[in-house]
């Protein structure tokens, strides 16, 4: 039999750090996509629409499916790419773009960005598509590991777009699906702030994808939602579809193309109504223990000495320990106020920071932002950019003549 699209979902979210939703998303079976937009609130809400845009209207086609999504993805990174060159206003804008067709057993995906797509089958998670990020290009040639990777102070920056170029380079994928998967299509919005174990735990234990797509953006918010959330669900059985019945396939309805536009204020006002999470039990039921007989009246006030050593040298070590970070905490603080380097900040501009590319626990970083010019990261060619923007450690002076050039575009060529 073939599979059918049973149950589907979305849902998209300003987060808790910014002021507008440059997000987009598209549920119109058989196809569903994530645009995460980039350039400034305007430009960035406007690139995500264009590039969603690309599913409207008639979408039939004798092409293959994987031709198709090139094609239409393509097609729209040529129309952003005339509108920032012809608009000041929409100078440099783009996005990202994670896009599926279903076609009975096989789905097929375009990809261009550090959006993702991801597959739950039989409780295992599993990342379809491959990040077009600086940091994950650093990861995947071993110059990083995956834990320095998650707090990169460089990790927005992505290497791929629709828009900064009039030509683009769009990856696809066919998989074969099987009855029961989930797919999961999601800016780095809720990436960022959740793990992919935390991302398949949530999966593996919601009973609709409704509850499952709310849940997520819960959890990016909870854990800082320092970006937009935006979340697309589907999955495949061999029941009857949600939008089929009695062998007709029905048009979806015009609202499951959307372009975020909630506001801070929304987000609030739903933390506020919202209940509290119930705390997940993690740990096992410790074994229960009977207390062994003593032997003679002296036995139980020589085992209390001893605890009391223990607790001691436990408290001694501990106390030794946090000396020692301490210091290491200092040296890298001082380290910090010495050295600078050029990176990107939220809005992918060319930024001078002053300080050492990484953050410690808790979200405390090394470094401050000093200067933030007006060069798109995209505006640096793809061969330069990796070195450009290599968090390599500098003096002030170098590191300002470095981002003064690139103003001046004498690295543009």
């Amino acid at each position: 039999m073939t599979l059918q699209i049973v149950e589907q979902a979305g849902s998209t979210d300003v987060g808790r750090q910014r002021s507008a939703n440059e997000d987009s998303l598209v549920l119109k079976p058989p196809f569903f996509a994530v645009a995460d937009g980039m350039g400034g609130a305007k430009a960035g809400e406007v690139a995500s629409a264009m590039a969603t845009e690309a599913f409207g209207g008639d979408l039939d086609s004798a092409e293959a499916p994987e031709v198709q999504l090139a094609r239409m993805m393509r097609e729209a990174n040529r129309r952003i790419y005339d509108l920032a060159v012809s608009d000041e206003a929409h100078r440099g804008m783009g996005t990202t773009l994670t896009a599926v067709k279903v076609i009975g057993d096989d789905i097929s995906l375009g990809h261009v960005g550090d959006s993702r797509a991801y597959r739950l089958r039989d409780g295992e998670l599993e990342q379809l598509t491959r990040d077009h990020s600086l940091v994950a290009e650093l990861e995947r040639t071993g110059q990083i590991t995956a834990e320095a990777a998650e707090h990169h102070p460089q990790r927005s920056i992505i290497t791929r777009a629709l828009g900064p170029e009039p030509d683009v380079e769009v990856d696809t994928y066919t998989v074969t699906a099987k009855d029961g998967d989930i797919y999961l299509l999601c800016s780095d919005g809720l990436t960022g702030m959740v793990s992919d174990d935390e991302l398949g735990s949530i999966l593996r234990s919601a009973k609709k994808l409704d509850a499952a797509a709310e849940t997520l953006v819960r959890a990016a918010n909870q854990n800082g939602g320092r970006d937009n959330i935006t979340v697309v669900l589907f999955r495949l059985g061999e029941g009857e579809g949600e939008n089929e019945r009695d062998g007709v396939v029905e048009a979806p309805a015009e609202e499951e193309t959307i372009a975020g536009q909630i506001t801070a204020d929304d987000v609030r006002a739903a933390d506020t109504d919202a209940d509290p999470p119930t705390p997940t039990a993690t740990a096992t039921a410790a074994p229960q223990r009977t207390a062994a007989p003593q032997r003679t009246a002296t036995r139980g006030p020589t085992v209390r000495r001893r605890r009391r050593g223990s607790r001691l040298r436990s408290f001694v070590k501990g106390f030794f320990a946090l000396v020692v970070l301490a210091g290491v905490v200092a040296g890298l603080y001082a380290l910090s106020r010495q050295v600078y380097f050029v990176g990107t900040n939220d809005a992918g501009l060319v930024t001078l920071y002053r300080g050492v590319p990484y953050e410690l626990p808790f979200g405390l970083e090394l470094y401050d932002q000093e200067y933030a010019s007006g060069v798109p990261a995209g505006a640096i060619p793809a061969g330069r950019r990796s070195r450009v923007l290599d968090h390599e450690w500098r003096g002030r002076e170098d590191a300002v003549d470095l981002v003064r050039a690139l103003e001046r575009g004498q690295l543009s060529g």
